[in-house]
C-alpha cells in the first residue's frame, strides 16, 4: 500500500520533469513590447496561455506577466539585463504569489527563464534587485551640484558688503 501511494506521488513529478524543455531556445517566440518612460524594449516569450500584459514594478523591482486561459506548460522568456537583472543571478519568481522554482540561462546580454505554469496561471512575478528605469547617478550628481549652487549664491547675496 504505501509502494502504490509513494508511486502515485512520483509519477506526477517525473511527467513534469519530462515535460520540461531541453533548451532555452525559443521556437516561434512571441513578442511583447514593453514601454516604460518614453522606450520601448522587446521581450520575446514562449507559453501556452495568452499574455495579457507585461509591467514593471519599480518599487518592488520586479517584472509582473498578466496570463489569461493559461494551460499546464513552461513559460520561457528572454529579458535583457538592462529590464531587470538580479545580483549573483538570484531572482525570486512567483507564480500567483507563490514561490515558485525556475531554471536560468544567462549571458553577458539578457537572461532566459524557464518557467513552470500550472493550468489556470493568472500571473507570474519575476523579482531581481534592480529593474528600468534606475535612477541615473549622473542625474543625481547633478541635481546636488545645482542644490549646492543656489544655496551659496543664496548665502553669498545675503552677505552685505
Amino acid at each position: 500500500m504505501k509502494f502504490l501511494l509513494a508511486l502515485l506521488v512520483l509519477i506526477p513529478l517525473f511527467a513534469q520533469a519530462e515535460s520540461q524543455p531541453d533548451s532555452f531556445l525559443l521556437q516561434n517566440p512571441s513578442e511583447y513590447v514593453l514601454h516604460v518612460d518614453e522606450q520601448s524594449y522587446s521581450i520575446s516569450y514562449q507559453v501556452d496561455a495568452d499574455v495579457l500584459a507585461m509591467d514593471i514594478d519599480q518599487e518592488l523591482r520586479s517584472l509582473l506577466i498578466g496570463l489569461d486561459n493559461a494551460r499546464e506548460s513552461i513559460l520561457l522568456v528572454e529579458l535583457q539585463r538592462e529590464i531587470i537583472d538580479a545580483e549573483h543571478g538570484d531572482f525570486l519568481i512567483l507564480v500567483d504569489g507563490l514561490e515558485a522554482d525556475y531554471s536560468l540561462q544567462s549571458d553577458s546580454a539578457s537572461n532566459t527563464f524557464s518557467i513552470y505554469v500550472p493550468v489556470f496561471t493568472e500571473e507570474v512575478e519575476i523579482v531581481g534587485t534592480h529593474v528600468i528605469p534606475e535612477f541615473p547617478f549622473g542625474a543625481l550628481l547633478v541635481s546636488v551640484l545645482m542644490v549646492a549652487i543656489v544655496i551659496t549664491a543664496t548665502r553669498v547675496k545675503s552677505i552685505k558688503w
